[in-house]
């Protein structure tokens, strides 16, 4: 692919077609989540942020040697199973450690860091928007998917089911983005005790598996779900 066509390309499918590329946008700062629909030049232009200097790092990818996951070219099946193992069961283990040290952290030092009450709001806020949306995945979509593609079952997966779902993780990414905006990129004040800096570590962890979690499901399996529909006879 030339220069001008992968600027002209969405930030989303450029990750999924080398997720290796997501670790080059999120150095700087590009979102390819929640705001993979974007081009490359729109989410540079919006970021203020030199494309061609994101360009040569994206070129160098295709100089070394892919060894990582092609997450593009796995049954849509299996990836459903992929993600409730790995980042469904990751948000379950750590939404309630994150909620234990937003609210810890608060009650000692929000006196002194009124940000952190901003942090916990929006902690609770994300809580509530992901458990009751791992469910929704786990007992409507992900069944609706699985019995399309292993019945070849027409009708199975709703569109409606899966905009509101995006929508959903809209929701989520904007209050993880709004967390990272008030400590200034997760980083704790130099005196900062064992709880507040383990809080940090956990958000900035819960945002990095999210970018992840979401760029498989809006970039990958919705995408490809819904195309898989359309085909079915």
């Amino acid at each position: 692919m030339n220069t001008q066509e992968l600027t002209q390309k969405q930030v989303g499918d450029i990750v999924a077609e080398d997720y290796r590329t997501a670790q080059v946008l999120r150095s700087y700062g590009l979102d390819f989540c929640c705001g993979g629909g974007r081009t490359l030049e729109k989410a540079c232009t919006s970021k203020k942020i030199n494309m061609k200097e994101v360009l040569v790092d994206l070129e160098a990818l295709n100089k070394a040697k892919n060894t990582g996951d092609n997450y593009n070219e796995w049954a849509l099946d299996f990836l459903t199973d992929y993600i409730v193992n790995n980042h469904h069961s990751y948000v379950r283990k750590m939404l309630p450690e994150v909620s234990f040290y937003a609210e810890k952290v608060a009650r000692v030092h929000g006196e002194r860091d009124p940000e952190l009450y901003e942090i916990l709001q929006r902690v609770r806020m994300l809580r509530e928007e992901m458990i009751g949306h791992l469910k929704k995945e786990e007992e409507e979509l992900f069944p609706q998917i699985k019995e399309m593609v292993q019945l070849n079952k027409k009708g199975s997966v709703k569109a409606a089911v899966v905009d509101a779902l995006e929508e959903e993780y809209d929701k989520a990414g904007a209050l993880m983005a709004e967390i990272e905006e008030l400590p200034n990129g997760f980083n704790p004040p130099s005196n900062a005790c064992a709880s507040y800096r383990v809080l940090f570590q956990n958000l900035e962890g819960f945002q990095e598996d999210l970018h992840k979690h979401v760029h498989l499901e809006n970039n990958i399996l919705f995408p490809k779900a819904l195309q898989f529909e359309e085909q079915l006879n």
